[in-house]
């Protein structure tokens, strides 16, 4: 008798079920890297008529960390949106969409705003996409929006070129600086703060403690766990806090914390203020167009316009889509026309009034 088993939370087992002899032997089942995920989406979109401008291989890399069954929702999701929007087939654009619900949430285009919201968003959103342009540590711009989405009244989405397995501390004080970008902006364009930047403290408050506590780097306080989080065995996600360091030492851990915090702040203020002019370039067209593409916000930014972008974009799919109708229609005409063997050899056949082959007066009838 083999008893399988499977759990996703394998930190929470009774010991006991790990002994030699019982659950013995243990394999781990990763989350799918790019060539997978790549794969995967092949064998869900089998049976889905897709568009000349879908390139899985492309969405593949702009799903990283996605399980198997969130690809597959992704693809039910967009097979939806083309339905929703009478579309007889499922383009880039129903996908990517898809990909941003699961990920970040549906998109609430009811929800009304008035002008004065919208615009702090507009700032808002605009200085993060600004400052993530400008960091070059940290994944490229994918969107930004301020449609409301999710529990967010705007989105600034960074995306990843590859499947990452460490982090970088410049990677990790750019997105500190990424998260800072929204507050400054809002500082600098509209005379006073919201509470718009609520959720991007509490990232960076969270990043800069893993910093110091976790990740070693900081170089006043060293390489010591200073963690405070621990998830008992039984209680699962209920969690424990313990302090095994000094009142001294909390106090030395939080004032690296406020260092690195501040070091970030000054980073994404300084990139701010020295492109005044781009950031309202950038929320002037975010309140025109409500979403735009990373490319399209490098076109502001280098003081192009969006139509242009996206009348390129439109003629890369139009261009796309007359190569693929060309090869069906020459993959058509060399099934017509098949090789028939005569009694003096092979004869090529000729095509009758139906769109048919016939045969060559030399073969057997």
């Amino acid at each position: 008798i083999i008893v399988i088993a499977a759990t996703n939370r394998p930190d929470i087992l009774d010991p006991a079920l790990l002994r030699p002899g019982r659950f013995d032997r243990e394999i781990v089942i990763d989350l799918p890297d790019i060539k997978g995920r790549e794969e995967v989406l092949r064998v869900h979109t089998r049976r889905v008529t897709l568009g000349p401008d879908v390139d899985l291989s492309v969405l593949a890399r702009g799903t990283p960390s996605f399980s198997g069954a969130e690809l597959e929702a992704l693809v039910n999701e967009a097979t939806i949106h083309c339905a929703m929007r009478d579309g007889e087939q499922v383009t880039m654009g129903d996908l990517e969409e898809s990909r941003d619900k699961v990920r970040w949430g549906r998109q609430k285009t009811a929800k009304a705003m008035v002008d004065a919201d919208r615009r702090i968003t507009a700032y808002h959103e605009g200085g993060h996409a600004l400052v993530a342009h400008f960091t070059k540590a940290v994944e490229p711009l994918h969107k930004v929006t301020i449609i409301p989405r999710g529990f967010a009244l705007g989105a600034t989405m960074q995306l990843p070129e590859r499947d990452r397995y460490h982090m970088q501390r410049a990677q990790v004080m750019g997105q500190l600086r990424v998260l800072f970008g929204g507050r400054i902006a809002e500082e600098l364009a509209c005379e006073d703060v919201s509470t718009g930047a609520s959720n991007d403290i509490q990232q960076a408050t969270r990043l800069a403690r893993r910093m110091v506590t976790e990740w070693g780097m900081s170089e006043k306080v060293g390489l010591i766990n200073y963690s405070q989080e621990e998830e008992t065995v039984f209680l699962g996600r209920e969690i424990t806090r313990t302090r095994d360091h000094a009142e001294a030492t909390s106090l030395e851990i939080d004032r690296e914390v406020r260092r690195i915090v501040d070091e970030a702040y000054g980073g994404a203020r300084g990139i701010l203020e020295a492109h005044r002019e781009e950031l309202d370039r950038v929320a002037e067209a975010l309140l025109r167009y409500e979403t735009l593409n990373g490319a399209e916000v490098v076109a502001v930014i280098q003081g192009g316009t969006v139509a242009e972008v996206r009348a390129q974009e439109e003629r890369r799919i139009a261009e796309k889509l007359r190569l693929a109708q060309e090869a069906e229609r020459r993959a058509a005409r060399e099934a017509k026309v098949l090789p028939v063997k005569g009694a003096a050899g092979v004869a090529r056949a000729g095509e009758g009034g139906d769109g048919l082959p016939v045969p060559s007066p030399s073969a057997p009838t």
